[in-house]
């Protein structure tokens, strides 16, 4: 897939940076609806010195937050939202089904399934090589 926005692309639209900025690329998306990101996992990342040291898995937290930042860059995309900031809201239904590990490109999708004013709920999937990881809803607040 053609990458449609890189990182420094990413941070012109949500505030997060590193260590905390856990998205890559986006590589399709249609504003206020919908977006498909990446995260590539390196084995240095910050975590993975207590998550934990004899066997490096990124926490489940961390896979729900990467979810959350490709929802705000697609809400935060459309002009009415620029410049504001998404919380996250809640998380429900979360499942967490395989283990995401170093060397691993983890698939970000984010759906909109309901959208009131400046608060939302998202459809979240984040999957590796095509087999899901975690699926979730998150509900989001823009401020």
């Amino acid at each position: 897939m053609e990458i449609l926005m890189n990182k420094q692309q990413i941070e012109e639209i949500i505030p997060h940076r590193d260590p905390f900025m856990l998205i890559d690329e986006v590589v399709e998306m249609v504003p206020g609806k919908s977006i498909v990101a990446r995260k590539h996992i390196k084995e240095d990342e910050f975590w993975f010195k207590g998550h934990f040291p004899e066997k490096p898995v990124v926490p489940g937290v961390l896979l729900v937050e990467m979810l959350a930042q490709a929802g705000a860059v697609s809400m935060l995309s459309l002009d009415e939202h620029k410049g504001k900031i998404g919380f996250l809201g809640g998380v429900d239904k979360a499942k967490f089904r395989r283990m995401v590990v170093p060397g691993d490109t983890v698939t970000l999708e984010v759906e909109m399934i309901k959208i009131k004013g400046p608060v939302g709920v998202g459809k979240a999937v984040a999957s590796v090589d095509g087999e899901k990881a975690v699926t979730a809803e998150i509900s989001f607040v823009l401020k």
